[in-house]
């Protein structure tokens, strides 16, 4: 295992979001995991946004051992992603670089705040790619990968403050809320997120005083 800075940036929370256009796709209540793909090596890598591990038996045994109530992860991701998501790498040249990282996030039907239960049924969510030029474009990124499991787009037009309201009172039948992204180019990128009332009671209830450190 290699300690890493975050594989993932935090994303802020809408105290200073652009009044620009967006794109807003469902945020999942899971655990944020990584993938590392090279040109001449395939898939070599992965872990979550603070460690990372060799993608190899021993390395797999490694993150199983590091972080229980994972170790479904790697088997999904080989199942439903790792060959469909090289070939997309291979065969378009958006993609023709020395190294790319997908980012997905691992739940199941009963996880919450980033704790998963035993026996459910889990499943990966795919939400972005990194290439060498950063961040695949929101629309692009629906173009390329929308064969895949990725995450569902639920709006897209200005970030204003009545999409916002929308949101927190449940208008977009979303478990725990949005990620929106901006759709300027990758030099210009920026992410807001925006969780829902209902999620944030829950919270309350399971954390009592700390719950604002699963909040935004």
């Amino acid at each position: 295992m290699t300690k890493i800075q975050l594989a993932y940036p935090k994303i802020p929370d809408r105290k200073n979001c652009p009044n620009e256009q967006c794109i807003a796709f469902e945020k999942y209540d899971g655990t944020n995991l990584h993938w590392v793909w090279e040109i001449e090596l395939g898939w070599y890598a992965f872990g979550t946004r603070r460690s990372r591990f060799d993608f190899d038996e021993m390395g797999i045994a490694e993150f199983n051992a590091a972080h229980p109530g994972l170790e479904e992860a790697p088997d999904i991701f080989m199942r439903d992603f790792a060959s469909p998501l090289e070939s997309i790498f291979r065969e378009n040249e958006q993609y023709h670089c020395a190294e790319i990282t997908v980012f997905a996030e691992f739940f199941g039907a009963n996880s919450f705040a980033g704790m998963h239960k035993q026996g459910d049924r889990k499943q990966l969510v795919l939400f972005d790619v990194e290439t060498d030029r950063g961040m695949v474009v929101p629309d692009r990124f629906i173009q390329d990968f929308a064969k895949l499991n990725i995450a569902r787009a639920i709006y897209r037009g200005k970030l204003n403050g009545k999409f916002m309201d929308d949101v927190r009172s449940g208008k977009y039948s979303v478990n725990e809320g949005v990620v929106c992204k901006g759709e300027g180019n990758v030099n210009n990128r920026w992410m807001v997120k925006i969780k829902t009332d209902a999620y944030m009671q829950r919270l309350r209830e399971a954390f009592q005083d700390d719950w604002e450190h699963y909040w935004e």
